[in-house]
Parts: structure tokens; sequence; C-alpha cells
């Protein structure tokens, strides 16, 4: 009776793991934080590692337009990209992860500058 039931919550503990995706743990700036000057690059922190050739994150400032400097650098689980010079406003950052279980996530979210 002993070794079933060993085994079974052996198999929910692995099962748990194996189905765990990346999800955005914490960022900085800090969602829907208000900062007094533009940052120089967002960095998203998840709770998975990340596949860098299939993760991406893009950022659009107060005019509309794109303020990242392009492709996003990866490191175990964060996630980092420059932004140019911007203005006061709203920022919106999007990200789509690919982790190392092979499955993706997205999302977005938003900080402001000077408001």
């Amino acid at each position: 009776m002993r070794r079933p039931t060993l085994s079974l919550l052996l198999l929910l503990l692995a099962t748990g793991e194996a189905a765990a995706h990346a999800f955005l743990d914490h960022a900085e700036p800090r969602v829907g934080n208000k900062v007094a000057s533009p940052p120089r690059e967002v960095t998203l922190w998840f709770t998975q590692k990340l596949e860098p050739a299939f993760s991406t994150v893009t950022v659009t400032g107060p005019a509309g337009q794109r303020v990242d400097t392009g492709k996003a650098r990866v490191s175990g689980n964060q996630m980092s990209v420059a932004l140019k010079p911007g203005g006061t406003g709203a920022y919106h950052v999007n990200w789509r992860v690919l982790s190392v279980d092979t499955h993706t996530t997205d999302g977005s979210f938003s900080f402001l500058v000077g408001q």
C-alpha cells in the first residue's frame, strides 16, 4: 500500500514541474509603475528559463512608435531590451516567450514616465 502511494505522489510532482510555463514574475520598471524619467532598458523576469531564439519583447512609447532598440537579450529566466531616449507618457511592453518546456506564453503591461 505504501509503494503505490509514494509512486503516485512522485508522478504528481513530476507532472506539475513538467506542466510549468514561463509566466512573468516581475519587471523593471515595475508593471503599472510611474517613473520620473525614461528608463534605458526594460527587464523582465519569468518563472522558467527561456529559449533565446524564440523569445521577444517590444516597447512602444507615448507617440505610439517602437522605442526598443531591437533584439532582446535573454539569459536564463531574464529578458532585457535597451530603449531609445523617449518622452513622458505611457509606455507599453509586449512580450512573447518560449520556455525550455517548449510552451509559449505572452502578455503585456504598461508603465508611466513623468506624469
